[in-house]
This record gives C-alpha cells, sequence and structure tokens, in this order.
C-alpha cells in the first residue's frame, strides 16, 4: 500500500476496521504463529529495547517485553484505540511492567534516533502508506548494529485479492496490492537495502489451504469489509454493480476448483536486516 487517496480518511477507516478486529488474536493460529516466528529470526536478548509497529494486540510486545526483561523496555505504536484496550488487558494479565503503549501514527511519531536495539512490524506493512520513505525513518530509530524485523505478502498470495483486484479492472478501478512492495524474496530484500540496512536475510512460510467453492460468499464479504477495498472499490459502485462483481468473482473461482477445492496460497516472507556498525 503505497498512497491512499485521501490520507486522513484511508487512516481513519483502518483504525475503525482494526476498532471492530480486536478478537483477531483469537482467530485461529495463524497471527500468533506468524509473530512467535518473527521474533525468533530477531535473536531478541535480555536487557534489549524493543518497538513494535502496528502492535494491535500486543502479540509481538508481550513475548518480546517477557524476553529483555525488567532490564529492557518495549513501546507498541498502533492507531486503533480498541486494539491498544485489548494489549493493556493482555499486559496487565500477564503482569508485564517493561511495555509502553503508545496510540498514534507511525509516519508521524517521533523516537530519539538511535533509540532501540530491534524493530518490529508483523502483519502492518500493507495497510501503512509510503512504506520505503517510513523504513527510512525506522532505521534511524535503530541503533547501530540493531536489527529490523517485518513481515512481508507474496505476490501469489490470497486468491481473493487477486481475483478482486483483477474485477476492478473492469470498473476503471485499481486497488491497491498488498503484496506490492513485498510480492518476492527479491523485492524484500531491495526494500530493505535501498532503506540502508545490511546482511538481509528473507525466509519465506506457507499458511495456504484449500477451501471451497461455498465458503467463496463470506471469503467475499471479508474482503469487502476491508478499508483497502471499502475506499478504493466498494465506495465506487451501487449494489447492481456490487452483484455483477460478485458473481465475475464467483465465476472466476469456479475455474480454479479441484478435487481438494480451491488452493489459497499464503506464502509470508520473514525479512530481517542490520543497521550497519559504521555508517
Amino acid at each position: 500500500m503505497n498512497n491512499p487517496g485521501n490520507h486522513n480518511d484511508y487512516k481513519q477507516q483502518i483504525a475503525d476496521y482494526f476498532n471492530r478486529r480486536t478478537n483477531y488474536d483469537q482467530e485461529g493460529d495463524f497471527h500468533p504463529i506468524v509473530a512467535h516466528h518473527l521474533i525468533q529470526y530477531a535473536d531478541i536478548q535480555p536487557g534489549q529495547h524493543i518497538l513494535d509497529i502496528a502492535t494491535g494486540t500486543g502479540l509481538v510486545a508481550i513475548e518480546a517485553a517477557q524476553i529483555v526483561g525488567n532490564s529492557g523496555s518495549v513501546v507498541g505504536v498502533d492507531l486503533s484505540e480498541g486494539m491498544l484496550r485489548r494489549s493493556h488487558s493482555k499486559i496487565a494479565a500477564a503482569r508485564l511492567t517493561n511495555i509502553e503503549l503508545k496510540q498514534g501514527d507511525i509516519e508521524t511519531i517521533e523516537f530519539p534516533t538511535n533509540r532501540f536495539d530491534r524493530i518490529f512490524c508483523c502483519c502492518g506493512i500493507p495497510y501503512i502508506p509510503n512504506i520505503p520513505t517510513n523504513l527510512r525513518r525506522w532505521h534511524n530509530f535503530l541503533k547501530p548494529g540493531g536489527i529490523i524485523a517485518l513481515t512481508g505478502i507474496a505476490e501469489t498470495a490470497s486468491i481473493v485479492s487477486n481475483i478482486l483486484i483483477k474485477i476492478a479492472k473492469n470498473y476503471g478501478l485499481e486497488l491497491p496490492i498488498w503484496s506490492e512492495v513485498t510480492g518476492t524474496p527479491e523485492k524484500c530484500r531491495n526494500l530493505l537495502q535501498t532503506a540502508g540496512f545490511e546482511q538481509i536475510q528473507v525466509t519465506e512460510e506457507q499458511f495456504g489451504d484449500y477451501f471451497s467453492l461455498e465458503s467463496a460468499e463470506n471469503l467475499w464479504e471479508m474482503i469487502l469489509n476491508n478499508p483497502l477495498s471499502q475506499m478504493n472499490f466498494v465506495q465506487h459502485l451501487n449494489s447492481d454493480q456490487l452483484n455483477a462483481a460478485k458473481a465475475l468473482y464467483l465465476a472466476e473461482l469456479e475455474t480454479l476448483v479441484t478435487q481438494q477445492g480451491i488452493w489459497n496460497d499464503l506464502t509470508i516472507y520473514y525479512m530481517i536486516g542490520r543497521k550497519p556498525i559504521v555508517p
């Protein structure tokens, strides 16, 4: 996601969307597993200081806080008040005192230069505008030798989103591409390298599965409720056009049915980069 049309409206939609999704960390194992694996790749040590961008319900922040201990600290930043309320509750239940949560816009919030040993952004990149510019800002927040740890989405991932992007073009609309900056391992490496990181590692993990044609209608409703689709697709079409678009969507899926069902790729990239010790 690079440049949404109306910046402020878009960010309000993002906040509203995640205010309604405060139980997403209980929707199966996907989010907890991805957060845990990203932490493992980042090699956190006791006493370190951590920044967790798009912290959500604290999946990364809480596990990181348990590793760094009381001699370390974690700062979690998120747009969504609802997400942070959920995170506060989980932090209290875990009796952690080394986490500070901030509600704010990661594009404008400021931290001292060379403040953090590790910076995380787990499953947040598709929702953050101007990722290359923001990565350079986050680079400044890291100590020399510090590590940034991000997740990205492959260009093959999410058959539903890719079909919707194709359908939108029939109406002269261009949907943001979730995987635009992270669609391949080469794109991931280039993204971090351009922002000034070195010793870059990109690791791939597949979370895909088959789904039935009968479940496609629910997936359609889910994707249309996403703010990226709302702003760039739903709001531009009347009810008849939306019904026609849904028919195209179902027809497209029918061509992909196999004996096992419809394969929905969900390839995640774990991206790790280090800030040079010597500029």
